[in-house]
């Protein structure tokens, strides 16, 4: 359900969803940043901070029920299977879960296409 109306619109999963993502990412680049083997993760950290950005560009395109917001999400699903994909990398409890929200995320994105 939307905040401002009562009436639930199609998209208020995909919306919590990418929220939820973005702050998966942000948090796994914080965990990340402090792991002694920082070097070997800059690309996962780059992707990180990519998903977290386009995750809450999804979430505002879909709040205003853009006309591009479908295109957008199909978009936001490949960044977040490829940061999915990257953060599986490594072991560490905090990538394996930010991938599982990552993939979560990636799914409802590519049904809204």
């Amino acid at each position: 359900m939307g905040v401002l109306s009562s009436s639930p619109t199609h998209m208020d999963n995909c919306i919590e969803l990418c929220i939820r993502c973005a702050r998966a990412c942000e948090e796994c680049a914080s965990a990340c940043l402090q792991e002694p083997d920082i070097q070997a993760r800059i690309h996962c950290l780059q992707i990180l901070n990519d998903c977290a950005e386009i995750c809450l560009q999804a979430v505002a395109l879909m709040s205003r029920n853009s006309s591009m917001a479908k295109q957008f999400c199909k978009l936001c699903a490949e960044i977040c299977e490829a940061c999915a994909t990257e953060c599986e990398k490594f072991q560490d409890p905090h990538c394996q879960e930010c991938a599982k929200i990552c993939r979560e995320c990636a799914n409802t994105c590519r049904s809204m296409a």
